[in-house]
């Protein structure tokens, strides 16, 4: 029984033995596949990753190489660039020496040519003066003498041969042209009559009661000084009844503050914001009056295609003088006679009485004063595009510049016929007023100042300044200044007493 069992576990042992032992060999045997089959997967693996890296290896190379290949390219566009500028420059700078070479051989020609006309001039001075010693000699008279009686009996045969025909003409002319220009003359005059109005400084504001002369002076006088440093015209509040006077010379300030003086008063508020406030609206009233002026004067005259600045200071006219005469009457009357002696003539009437309407518009340009009126007006026509004749005639009406058109004297005598009407001017107001302009330019042309007003009848010059660009010391040092040059350069009457007023304003706004 035993010997059985142990039989029987001898033949398990041995059987199990056999089976590992086969087993482990099937195993082995898998596992040497599984090895061949991973490393032929390997090598596939590694044959791919070799050929990807090659291609992109050449990728990689062929951008390279196209890279370099264009930069190469332009390196040779800029050495060609380079090149080609270094062959223009070196032409040019043989140019440049063979034009030099040229240049010194044609100099030294010339010196020597120089040098040959300075030897002949001293050979021809030398033959000259021996002539003219012997001529002296022969002649008994110096050579300064006998050119002197030369000269002076050719001066006195021209002289009597040009009086015999000065006088012939003047004769002719007398015998066929007085009586005609008598008559052109006598005729003009007849048909044009106009009122002769003389200006003068001041005018007379009216009011209801004499209550309201307080309320225009205002608390400590701030409402009068508000308006006469607004509008520039000195307002006198006397014992006048009903009545503030207003003075200045400049026309169109009095009526800015006769306007504002009205407004103010119909208002009944009074006080020195809104005096402003009503000063620069009717600066914009009158501006617009003005242009109206202008464009009512061109539509009464017939007078067509003006420009509109022309227009404008047409219509400022009306607010100026000449030697007491208004000024646009004064033009209007001009252009009216230029007209009719231009038809009496057989000229043109259309161009003359445009040259009559525009003859004194220099006298309200506010540029260049230093320059005469006339020639001034003759520079603005131009500017604006008017015909030559045209402002031929304005710039010569005066003889201040050459006549070249018969426009020219037409417009200088009408100008003279509309002036010389008796009453028609007066030459001490015309004075007057260019001595207070005078003093207001040469203030004004201080730096820093922004307005000037003369007043006082021109006893007094009030001088404005920029608070910003003027201090106090530099203020006192402009009054000085001016005072000094107005002593020195002008002729007035008495004394002026200069006032330079720096104010400084600060200005919020509640919303």
């Amino acid at each position: 029984m035993l010997t059985g069992i142990i039989i029987g576990i001898a033949s398990f042992l041995i059987g199990g033995t056999i089976a590992f032992y086969i087993g482990r060999k099937s195993l082995q045997t898998k596992a040497s596949n599984l090895l061949k089959d991973a490393e032929a997967e390997a090598e596939m693996i590694k044959k791919d990753k070799i050929l990807q890296a090659k291609e992109k290896f050449l990728q990689l190379k062929a951008e390279h190489e196209r890279i370099i290949n264009e930069k190469n390219s332009k390196i040779l566009m800029a050495e060609n660039k380079i090149n080609q500028r270094e062959s223009v420059l070196s032409q040019k700078i043989e140019e440049n020496q063979r034009k030099n070479k040229e240049i010194d051989a044609i100099r030294g020609n010339l010196n020597q040519q120089i040098e040959l006309l300075n030897k002949k001039n001293e050979e021809l001075d030398k033959h000259h003066k021996l002539a003219v010693e012997k001529l002296e000699t022969i002649s008994g008279l110096s050579a300064e003498e006998a050119k002197m009686q030369i000269v002076e009996s050719l001066k006195a045969d021209a002289k009597s041969e040009a009086m015999g025909y000065v006088s012939d003409v003047i004769e002719e002319a007398k015998m066929t042209a007085s009586k005609e220009a008598r008559k052109i003359v006598i005729n003009t005059i007849q048909r044009v009559a106009t009122e002769e109005a003389i200006e003068n400084s001041v005018t007379i504001f009216n009011i209801d009661n004499d209550d309201v002369k307080g309320r225009i002076i205002g608390r400590e006088g701030r409402n009068i000084r508000a308006l006469e440093a607004a509008t520039g015209v000195e307002i006198i509040v006397d014992d006048t009844p009903e009545a503030i006077i207003l003075s200045a010379f400049d026309p169109v300030r009095r009526e800015i503050a006769r306007l504002s003086l009205h407004q103010l008063v119909t208002d009944g508020r009074i006080h020195p914001a809104r005096i402003e406030e009503v000063v620069k609206k009717v600066e914009k009233q009158v501006e617009e009056e003005v242009i109206e002026a202008g464009k009512r004067t061109c539509i009464d005259l017939g007078i067509h295609n003006l420009h509109p600045e022309l227009i404008r200071l047409v219509g400022k006219m009306k607010y100026r003088s000449s030697y007491g005469q208004n000024l646009l009457q004064h033009s209007r009357e001009t252009a009216n006679l230029c007209s009719i002696m231009a038809a009496e003539l057989g000229l043109n009437a259309k161009s003359a009485k445009r040259a009559g309407l525009l003859h004194d518009i220099g006298k309200v340009a506010e540029e260049e004063p230093e320059l005469p009126h006339a020639l001034l007006g003759m520079k603005i026509a131009e500017r604006f595009k008017e015909k030559p004749d045209v402002c031929n005639a304005i710039g010569s009406h005066h003889e201040e510049t050459e006549m070249t058109t018969l426009l020219a004297p037409i417009v200088q005598v009408c100008d003279a016929i509309s002036g010389a009407r008796p009453g028609a001017r007066r030459e001490a107001v015309e004075s007057y007023i260019k001595r207070l302009k005078e003093l207001e330019d040469m203030a004004l042309s201080y730096p820093g100042v922004v307005k000037t007003y003369a007043i006082q009848a021109g006893r007094e010059l009030r001088v404005i300044v920029g608070s910003d660009k003027v201090n106090d010391k530099e203020a006192e040092a402009l009054s000085y200044d001016i005072a000094k040059k107005i002593q020195d350069e002008m002729t007035y009457p008495g004394q002026v007493k200069i006032t330079v007023i720096r104010e400084t304003r600060a200005i919020s706004v509640a919303k």
